[in-house]
């Protein structure tokens, strides 16, 4: 994968720094553009890596130290923005239970209902092509966790992580399923391939998880925020296919989606019970996390989803401009 286009001052002056092998000198962001850009292309030293970067910059500690700076302003603002969800949760002494409060939350705005009922096809598309900077690596930001967990927590992550990884065979990889709908949908199911088209709120989406899981003091916030994404999976993934099915949509988009159907009903169970609740019931403290890990993901799908709506309603594209000229 190629390094992205900058988007401000700090995220220029990151991409030159590792295409040139030269040290970052700035720290300062000029919006939430560049700050969320900054970031991805940071946590992406972890997982894939660029084509122009020397894979020995993943542990650079100059990047290291220009990484906590941002990571430290943006779980702040994260804390900040998701404090009022955190505080639906009730005073149940099962965490499963302020999981279900936490994910009852409803912001007004459904963009499955969307998907579902009115979207054009070119709207679908372009949801398919937000979601790809996430689901062409499904499920790697919470697999850092399971060498941070222990006992029945650990066991019931890695039953889940196995399913997510195909059970076994490659080609039923969840990320291998959703490049197979992007590319019988006319997009393109390169990995990264769309990280030049998609907004600071669809990064931010993914940075979260990438932040959870990547921090061993953040482990009870990512097993909250993957309960919380099981827990607000099924249903709407079943209004997803409708929606496919309504468009006349590729087979392989109604595959993907059909598959979560069935398989996020399990594992929102597994998720909520047997990790979040046997990780809380060894490590109580973890509870306060594990509830605002749930909140992110509830705070920042309901922050996309509006945010997606308000220009679809506004007939403007979601994505950034050269993709949004290319997909329609």
């Amino acid at each position: 994968m190629n390094l992205p286009e900058p988007r401000g001052q700090l995220s220029g002056q990151l991409v030159r720094a590792l295409r040139d092998g030269a040290p970052v000198t700035g720290s300062t962001t000029s919006g939430k553009e560049d700050l969320q850009l900054s970031l991805w292309v940071l946590y992406e030293l972890h997982y894939r890596g660029f084509d122009e970067v020397d894979d020995r910059r993943e542990w650079d500690p100059a990047l290291i130290g220009l990484r906590a700076g941002l990571e430290e302003q943006f779980e702040a603002d994260l804390r900040d923005a998701c404090a009022p969800v955190v505080a639906l949760a009730g005073d149940s002494d099962w965490v499963p239970t302020q999981l279900e409060d936490i994910t009852a939350y409803d912001n007004g705005t459904s963009l499955p209902r969307f998907l579902q009922r009115e979207a054009t096809s070119d709207q679908y598309l372009e949801f398919l092509v937000q979601r790809s900077i996430y689901h062409l690596k499904e499920s790697d930001p919470h697999a850092f966790v399971v060498p941070r967990l222990a006992g029945a927590a650990k066991v019931a992550l890695a039953e889940l992580q196995y399913d997510e990884f195909g059970g076994g065979r490659p080609e039923a990889l969840h990320s291998q399923l959703y490049a197979d709908a992007l590319e019988e949908s006319g997009l393109d199911p390169t990995y990264g391939a769309y990280i030049d088209r998609v907004p600071a709120y669809a990064l931010a989406v993914n940075n979260a998880m990438s932040l959870f899981g990547l921090h061993r003091r953040l482990r009870g916030a990512a097993m909250g925020h993957l309960a919380a994404f099981e827990m607000t999976s099924s249903l709407p993934c079943r209004r997803y296919l409708q929606g496919a099915e309504r468009l006349d949509l590729p087979q392989a988009v109604r595959h993907y989606f059909d598959e979560h159907v069935e398989a996020d009903a399990v594992h929102e169970h597994i998720a909520a019970r047997d990790i979040c609740g046997s990780l809380v019931e060894a490590d109580p403290p973890l509870r306060e996390d594990v509830l605002f890990g749930a909140a992110a993901c509830v705070h920042l799908d309901a922050v996309a989803g509006e945010k997606m709506i308000d220009a679809w309603m506004r007939d403007s594209s979601t994505l950034l401009p050269e993709l949004g000229r290319e997909v329609a």
